[in-house]
């Protein structure tokens, strides 16, 4: 596992780097063919705010997924993106299927093989849905279904919800209670800083946790 980690780790910085300069490619193509460059100081402002917005909740995720997707699972998530909404609850299922333990072999291979799979069918799906969204315009836009399309998003992140919760339900009343409080009384705090309601969430779940524990309630 040594070799095979040490190989995974140089193979993924490999191509987080191929990543990024994907990522850059489009914005610099669009410079050096236009002639429009960025201004340098607005630029630098601009990566310094969401770097204190976002590295913070990055780094929490990378420490809180890491053991359950593995090292190359970590690493192929990372870079293809949708963590919390696609590539965490199809490992977590995927490890419920076959019952592997974290940081074990068997889990390495079921959770690269589960966000590989889960990255080519979003890519499949993606590209269906680009070519058939003409075609199927006016249906989508009627008055029937396009009410619907509203709700996508909630209903998308309240199954996802509810697949964590069902497992650890006396862990979720101290999150969900000061989440939803919060959301009442503040809500243009919580729209406007939502990586740092995740943080203070995660940070209460841990101190809860920790209490139901120390009391032999969970």
């Amino acid at each position: 596992m040594k070799d095979y980690r040490a190989k995974m780790h140089l193979y993924g910085r490999i191509f987080t780097i191929i990543g990024i300069g994907v990522m850059f490619l489009m914005p610099v193509m669009i410079w050096l063919i236009t002639g429009v460059g960025p201004n340098v100081n607005q630029l630098v402002v601009g990566v310094a705010a969401l770097s204190l917005i976002y590295l913070p909740g990055g780094i929490i995720e990378l420490a809180t997924y890491g053991p359950l997707l593995g090292t190359s699972g970590t690493y192929l998530a990372f870079i293809t993106g949708n963590l919390i909404n696609l590539k965490i609850p199809c490992v977590m299922n995927a490890r419920e299927l076959i019952g592997t333990e974290i940081n074990t072999e068997e889990n390495e291979i079921v959770s690269t093989i589960a966000v590989a799979f889960s990255s080519i069918t979003t890519v499949v799906i993606m590209s269906l849905g680009v070519a058939m969204l003409i075609p199927l315009r006016p249906l989508l836009n009627s008055p029937v279904l396009a009410p619907a399309f509203n709700w996508v998003v909630t209903a998308l992140f309240g199954a996802l919800g509810y697949k964590y919760f069902k497992h650890h339900l006396k862990l979720v009343i101290a999150p969900l209670l000061f989440v939803v409080v919060l959301a009442y009384f503040a809500p243009k705090f919580v729209y406007g800083n939502i990586v740092i309601v995740i943080i203070l969430s995660a940070l209460i779940t841990v101190l809860f946790a920790r209490i139901l524990f120390k009391k032999n309630l969970i």
